[in-house]
């Protein structure tokens, strides 16, 4: 009846019978104790030792890229209850990016600005790869900087709203000579920024006076100013020249002239105008106009520029090359090129006068220069 090992076991004691079933049979011949399936997390995974049965053991792991949130290890309790809660996996590592090096230009001669190009860098995400939004902070690729230091920086963001940053920098660096001033009683006129390489500075002197040194100076590529400084030295007007062409061209390009003459200084057209003419003088300084006088007829001719008195046959020369009538008042207003530009007969206001002289397209310029310097006339 059955075999001796199955027939020695039933004259065991019932608890004794047990404990060796237990230890005998396979746990699956017992009633089972199981947890809930684990629900797969997104991006992650995980192992289990046993499924999902008592005592199982159970790892979540995720994706490159992303961070386990939650309790790592779990283990099917006897209640056929998890340890802890499912874990997730998300993504909290910022976006990659990298900058390119700090870029350094110095402009080209005459140039304020340097067009300065790079590539456009590219973020990567670590987890799933997506970018969202690539955001620059600053000027873009191939735009012209102006001198200075300039903050470049690029911020990229992933799904999950990281954001990476990187930053660079973009000098730009203009050589410059030291500042030029203009001289006194005189004018400067210069490219560009003034000071910079390639620039020139032009220079000028005001009516009555004249330029010593050079017209014209450029800054270097040693940062250093051509030529010579200048400098405006009063003009000083030579009566002694044999002709009136050679007294006339002492003041070419440099002042006009308002010729008044009279055949005798009782002439009472004369005395009044030139009492107009002297309470405005500072008008006549503004437009650079010398007035010469001449008064009476030859022999006894006199020519006066200022305190400097003519030979009478050079004031006569004069009289004669411009056409001024010998026996009766009448003026002549010429301008820096020599030209015959008005004739008068009869009193003329200073008003009138300059006036006229402010639509010469010469004079529009010396306006410019004048209010650049603030020179003016209260009256």
């Amino acid at each position: 009846m059955g075999s001796p090992v199955l027939r020695s076991a039933l004259l065991l004691p019932p608890a004794l019978l047990l404990l060796l079933l237990l230890l005998v049979l396979p746990s699956r011949c017992f009633p089972e104790k199981r947890c809930p399936t684990l629900a797969m997390p997104a991006n992650g995974g995980f192992k289990c030792v046993d499924g999902a049965y008592f005592n199982s053991r159970c790892e979540y792991y995720c994706s490159p890229g992303y961070t386990l949130k939650g309790e790592r290890t779990v283990t099917c309790m006897d209640n056929k209850a998890w340890s802890g809660r499912p874990a997730s996996c998300v993504d909290i590592e910022p976006p990659r990016i990298k900058c390119p090096s700090v870029k350094e230009r110095i402009a080209e001669p005459n140039k304020l600005t340097v067009r300065v190009s790079w590539e456009t860098p590219e973020g990567r995400d670590t987890a799933d790869g997506i970018l969202t939004d690539v955001i620059l902070k600053g000027l873009p690729p191939g735009s012209n900087f102006p001198e200075g230091d300039h903050k470049i920086q690029y911020t990229v963001y992933d799904r999950a709203e990281n954001k990476g940053t990187c930053k660079f920098r973009v000098k730009v660096r203009v050589r410059r000579c030291g500042k030029l001033n203009a001289p006194e009683n005189g004018y400067m006129k210069c490219s560009s920024d003034g000071d910079n390489y390639g620039a020139t500075c032009e220079f000028s002197c005001i009516g009555g006076y004249e330029l010593q040194g050079s017209p014209a100076r450029v800054c270097q590529s040693n940062l250093a100013w051509s030529g010579t400084e200048p400098t405006c030295t009063a003009m000083n007007v030579n009566v002694g020249v044999r002709t009136a062409a050679a007294l006339l061209d002492q003041f070419y390009e440099k002042r006009r002239l308002l010729i008044v003459s009279t055949p005798t200084a009782r002439n009472l057209l004369y005395r009044l105008q030139l009492g107009m003419l002297q309470q405005a003088q500072c008008g006549l300084d503004l437009r650079h106009i010398t007035v010469v006088e001449l008064v009476g007829v030859f022999p006894t001719l006199i020519g006066r520029i200022g305190t400097k008195i003519m030979p009478p046959r050079l004031a006569l020369q004069l009289r004669l090359l411009l056409r001024i009538p010998l026996y009766s008042f009448s003026m002549v207003l010429v301008d820096k090129h020599g030209t015959d530009k008005e004739r008068y007969v009869s009193l003329v206001t200073p008003v009138a006068l300059f006036n006229l002289i402010d639509t010469f397209p010469l004079r529009k310029e010396e306006m410019v220069l004048q209010a650049e310097m603030g020179q003016t006339c209260n009256t």
